[in-house]
């Protein structure tokens, strides 16, 4: 038994956008942020035929995010992650005590 909740959506919604799936492939993206729970540690997803393994999942504040956090986002700098994350959700405000599901994951290594 695992002591995450009930994932709100499935593992393929993770990663989306063109330039973030691309950033993933290159190796630049080893996480995602999500106010949801997508997948679970073990769990393996695919991008344009690349394979991905979760390595942790885990509840932080956006408030405690660092520009090392920005970065793993597949992003420059923290200033500039809060600045499309607020263009692509107009509808959000940043709250610093937020708490956004953390997804960690490596690219797999052919067997």
């Amino acid at each position: 038994m695992n002591a995450y909740p009930e994932k709100t959506c499935e593992i393929d919604r993770l990663i989306r956008h063109p330039k973030l799936v691309e950033a993933a492939i290159n190796g630049q993206k080893t996480e995602q942020r999500r106010d949801g729970l997508y997948a679970y540690p073990g769990e393996t997803f695919v991008l344009e035929g690349v394979s991905f393994v979760v390595t942790g999942v885990d509840r932080q504040r956006i408030g405690d995010m660092t520009d090392a956090d920005a970065r793993a986002e597949g992003y420059p700098s923290l200033a500039m992650y809060r600045d499309i994350i607020l263009k692509m959700h107009a509808s959000m405000e940043w709250n610093e005590d937020a708490l956004v599901w953390v997804h960690r994951f490596n690219r797999q290594q052919p067997e």
